[in-house]
Order: C-alpha cells, then structure tokens, then sequence
C-alpha cells in the first residue's frame, strides 16, 4: 500500500512524491499490462525478451567496469 503525507496543503509535492512511489514499485507498468488482455504465449514470449535485455544490460555494464 503506497501511502504519502501532504504537508501546508503542497498537493503539488504531495503527488509527485506518489508518482515516484508508484514509479519505483512498479505500479504504473502493471496498470499498463493489465489494460489489455494477454495471452499466456504472449507473456512468455514478452518475459523472455525482458530477460534477455536485462542480462545483456548486466553484461555490457560490467564490461564497461572491468574496462573490456
């Protein structure tokens, strides 16, 4: 549960607090998943591409800090 305070009525800070929250939980890329339906080949195929881009990530930014 994403919860934030609002301080002297600053609404404005208030949501920007919450959409950084939500931002770094991952909310905002649900949502965006479960607008549509998808299906169970589709997801696979999807989390496999996610995988594969992550690990090349990890891969190309420990070789730019081991000096490859």
């Amino acid at each position: 549960m994403v919860s934030v305070n609002v301080r002297d009525n600053n609404i404005e800070q208030a949501l920007k607090i919450l959409k950084k929250k939500m931002q770094r939980e991952g909310i905002f890329r649900e949502m965006k998943l479960r607008r549509h339906y998808e299906k169970p080949s589709e997801r696979k195929v999807r989390e496999e591409a996610e995988s594969i881009r992550r690990s090349r990530k990890m891969d190309r930014k420990r070789r730019d800090r081991d000096g490859f």
